[in-house]
C-alpha cells in the first residue's frame, strides 16, 4: 500500500543542530528537511509494493534509503556540500531507471530535487537552488507548499522572483486541512440491505493460538480496559518496527507469521500489516477491533495509512489506535477519541491532543502539527474497512471478501484503489466486493 499508505523514516529529526543563529531556528530547519524526506518515503510505500517483483526498482529504493540516512548525517554536521553530492548520486540513480520505473518513482525525483535546493541554498548557490526547485515542481509535480514556504534552509532564495512564482504556483495544493474542510458532508441513508460488520469470536482456534503464542494476557497486564488496549499497541510498536517498503514473503499475513518474519529477517513491516497484526491481538483478547485504511482525496496520491479502531466497552466508543506511531488522540478534557471524532475536530478546528509518547520506531517523537494537521489530515478524506474482522483477513484462504468504503458526498472515489494497490502483486486471484456508502453512522456502527 501506499502504506503508503500509506515507508521507513530515513532522515531522522534531530533535537539539536548547529546551523543558523539559534538552536530553536536550526531545530525547525532540520525538522522541515526531515519531515519532507519522511513524507517521500511514506509516499513511495505503495509503489514499492507494486514493484515487489521488480529487482531494479527495489534496489533503487534500498539505495535511496542509504543515501537519505547519509544525508541526515551531513545535514546534522552542516556539511551541505557532501549532502549535495549524495543527493546528486540519488538523482543519477533515478536517471538510470527504466522508463517504466521513471514514471513509477517520479515522486522520489521530486523530493530529491527539492532536497537538492535545500542543500544548495545555504551554500549561496542561489540560481542552482531555484533551478532544482523548479525541476521538482514543474517536472516532477512536487506540490507540498508547507515544505518550502518560510523554510529556514531556503532563506537565501526567498526573495528571488522565480522562487516566489514557483511557490505561489503550488499554494493551496497541499493545505490538507483546508482540503479536508471543503469535503462534502456525509448523508444518512437506508442501509438495511448493506452488509453488517462482524467480528471473529475470541474463542476461535485461530485467535486462541494468537493469544497463547504472544502470551497476550501478560502483555495486556492486569490494569483496566484502556491500559490493556494501550499496552497491546505499545508492545507491537516496540517489537515490530515499521518499514513501509516491506512486503513479507509469508504464507498468510497474520500476526504470528508477520512477527516471525521480523524475528527471522530483522526487517520491519508496513502499516497495513502492523494494523492487521494488532487487530488480531485485540480480537484474541475479546475486543471488537478493525483495521481501517485512511485515504486522501487526490486519486494520484498513492500514499495512504492504515490504523486500528478498537471498541471500548467502558467508554462505549471506538478509539483511534495507530501502532505505526504508537499514537492515540484525546480532546482538551482528556477523553480518548475515535477516528470519526478526530476527523470532525480537524474540520471544526477543535482541540486535539496527541499522546506525548507518540513516536516513529522509538526514534522520532511525533507532533500534533505534523502527524494530525498534515499527514493524517491528508489521509482522512475517505476510508475503507473489511466487513468481517478476523484472523488472517487477507490470506489466500479468504478469497471472497467484502470491503466497505465511506466517502463524502460529491466525491467519486476509485473505491477499488486501496485494495488494488495492495493485491496487485499477489499470485492468486482475489474475489472482492466493494460497497460505497456516504452514511457515517453505518460505517462506524458498533
Amino acid at each position: 500500500m501506499l502504506d503508503f499508505s500509506n515507508l521507513s523514516r530515513v532522515i531522522e529529526a534531530e533535537n539539536h543542530t548547529k546551523y543558523g543563529k539559534s538552536t530553536r531556528r536550526s531545530n525547525i530547519c532540520f525538522k522541515l528537511f526531515s519531515i519532507s524526506i519522511l513524507l517521500l518515503f511514506f509516499a513511495v510505500c505503495s509503489t514499492s509494493v507494486l514493484a515487489n517483483d521488480d529487482i531494479s526498482g527495489n534496489d533503487f529504493i534500498k539505495k535511496i534509503k542509504i543515501i537519505a540516512e547519509q544525508v541526515n548525517g551531513d545535514i546534522k554536521n552542516n556539511d551541505f556540500q557532501m549532502a549535495e553530492k549524495r543527493i546528486n548520486e540519488g538523482i543519477t540513480l533515478y536517471n538510470s531507471l527504466s522508463k517504466r520505473n521513471h514514471r513509477k518513482y517520479k515522486n522520489i525525483a521530486g523530493e530529491l530535487y527539492k532536497a537538492l535546493a535545500i542543500c544548495l541554498s545555504p551554500q549561496n548557490k542561489t540560481k542552482e537552488a531555484v533551478d532544482a526547485l523548479e525541476i521538482a515542481i514543474k517536472t516532477y509535480k512536487f506540490s507540498r507548499y508547507s515544505d518550502v514556504e518560510n523554510n529556514p534552509y531556503l532563506t537565501n532564495i526567498q526573495n528571488d522572483m522565480r522562487f516566489i512564482a514557483l511557490i505561489e504556483s503550488i499554494r493551496g495544493s497541499s493545505n490538507f486541512l483546508e482540503i479536508l474542510r471543503q469535503s462534502g458532508k456525509y448523508k444518512s441513508s437506508n442501509t438495511s440491505k448493506l452488509p453488517r460488520f462482524t467480528y471473529e469470536n475470541y474463542t476461535s482456534s485461530y485467535l486462541v493460538r494468537v493469544r497463547e503464542f504472544f502470551n497476550l494476557d501478560s502483555i495486556a497486564g492486569q490494569g483496566d480496559e484502556i491500559s490493556k488496549i494501550l499496552n497491546l499497541m505499545t508492545w507491537i510498536h516496540d517489537n515490530i518496527p515499521h518499514y513501509g517498503t516491506s512486503f513479507p514473503n509469508v504464507n498468510g499475513f497474520n500476526s504470528i507469521n508477520l512477527y516471525n518474519y521480523h524475528k527471522t529477517t530483522g526487517q520491519g513491516i508496513n502499516c497495513r500489516h502492523l494494523a492487521i497484526a494488532l487487530n488480531e491481538m485485540y480480537l484474541a483478547m475479546g475486543f471488537k477491533s478493525q483495521y481501517v485504511t485512511c485515504l486522501p482525496k487526490d486519486k494520484k496520491d498513492n500514499d495512504c495509512h492504515v490504523i486500528n479502531s478498537v471498541y471500548s466497552d467502558s467508554l462505549q466508543k471506538w478509539l483511534w489506535i495507530d501502532p505505526s506511531f504508537n499514537a492515540y488522540v484525546k480532546d482538551e478534557n482528556g477523553n480518548m477519541l475515535s477516528i470519526e471524532e478526530v476527523r470532525e475536530r480537524l474540520i471544526d478546528g477543535r482541540t486535539l491532543v496527541l499522546n506525548d509518547d507518540a513516536n516513529y520506531n522509538n526514534q522520532n517523537k511525533q507532533t500534533k502539527e505534523w502527524y494530525l494537521d498534515n499527514y493524517m489530515a491528508k489521509n482522512l478524506y475517505w476510508f475503507q474497512r473489511p466487513a468481517y474482522s478476523c484472523f488472517n483477513p487477507e490470506g489466500q484462504n479468504r478469497r471472497n471478501r467484502t470491503y466497505i468504503s465511506l466517502t463524502p458526498t460529491g466525491y467519486k472515489s476509485t473505491a477499488n484503489r486501496a485494495r488494488f494497490i495492495y493485491t496487485l502483486t499477489l499470485s492468486f486471484q482475489l474475489k472482492r466486493e466493494t460497497v460505497v456508502t456516504h452514511d457515517a453512522s453505518y460505517f462506524w456502527e458498533h
